[in-house]
């Protein structure tokens, strides 16, 4: 293994541990967040992988951020959130449809339009801040 390659694995391993620490002693609100940020940043990389044709990655990429889209959509309490949760849900599901649809048609302006969906929706659940009481999201770990 050359010095470049081991340098990347310890990195990796260390970026692993740091995401699990961050994970464990994060509150519901504050994991939320990072599922957000997560989700932009494989679309940031995906973007950058289309860019440079390595659409194997690309569509890793994707996948990874529809899956956390996913996980989103499944933390709505749709009984409990009333009408902004299936707001949530109806968006969340068409930015799966829209990530699969940018996977399929190798088309950078489709990332562009979920990027700026999620930030939106980031920029109003970061504005809330830690101090709203959040009951159903102690009870189900996750819930924007």
């Amino acid at each position: 293994m050359n010095p470049k390659q081991n340098t990347q694995r310890v990195v990796a391993a260390y970026a692993h541990v740091s995401v699990q620490c961050g994970v464990s002693s994060a509150s519901p609100h504050r994991l939320v967040q990072m599922l957000m940020e997560g989700a932009l940043d494989r679309i940031a990389t995906a973007k950058g992988c289309l860019e440079r044709k390595q659409i194997a990655v690309k569509g890793q990429q994707i996948s990874m951020a529809i899956s956390i889209v996913n996980g989103l959509r499944a933390s709505l309490d749709l009984d409990a959130g009333q009408e902004i949760a299936h707001n949530l849900d109806d968006l969340y599901a068409y930015m799966e449809r829209r990530l699969f649809e940018a996977n399929l048609r190798n088309d950078s302006s489709i990332l562009d339009e979920v990027t700026g969906l999620i930030k939106q929706i980031k920029d109003a659940w970061d504005a809330i801040g830690d101090q709203v009481n959040m009951p159903a999201l102690a009870n189900n770990a996750v819930g924007a």
